[in-house]
């Protein structure tokens, strides 16, 4: 009778040596999968100035970018569906506009002084080129939420 009560004692152990040796392998395997596809995925927000100061170094790397639109900049063509406008970090200087090229249906919110946040890419030839998803360019309008929340832009 003992030496079944062992090897049943063996066999309990060896099941919780494989279920842990298991478990690590599948809590490995997924932190792997949250570490990689954070680095991948992450990207920052570039101001005008910060991605010229980057240089040849992030042309064809996929950014973010954000700053005000420049309305006296704005043209869109309806059968192309090519809109094309400057972004400035300040329109206090608007001496180094980023010329932004975006393909898709031109949003309502396109207008002088919105705040955009533009994902996609800096050409060699100085132009940055939005990637073509409906996603790509967002845009915030500082004048339509002042009438709605007053007593946050007065501060």
């Amino acid at each position: 009778m003992s030496e079944i009560a062992v090897e049943g004692s063996q066999v309990s152990n060896n099941s919780r040596v494989k279920f842990l040796v298991g478990g690590v392998i599948i809590l490995a395997a997924v932190g792997y999968l949250i570490v990689s596809s954070f680095g991948s995925s992450a990207q920052y927000f570039l101001t005008v100035e910060e991605l010229r100061t980057k240089g040849a170094d992030i042309i064809g790397d996929d950014v973010r970018i954000s700053g005000v639109v420049n309305g006296d900049s704005i043209s869109y063509d309806p059968q192309s569906l090519r809109l094309e406008f400057d972004v400035v970090d300040s329109l206090d200087d608007v001496s180094s506009p980023l010329h932004v090229v975006y393909i898709g249906p031109k949003p309502d919110l396109m207008q002088h002084e919105a705040q955009a946040i533009i994902e996609g890419q800096w050409s060699d030839d100085g132009v940055f080129y939005a990637h073509n998803r409906a996603d790509s360019l967002l845009l915030k309008c500082p004048t339509r939420y002042e009438e709605e929340f007053p007593e946050q832009v007065e501060g």
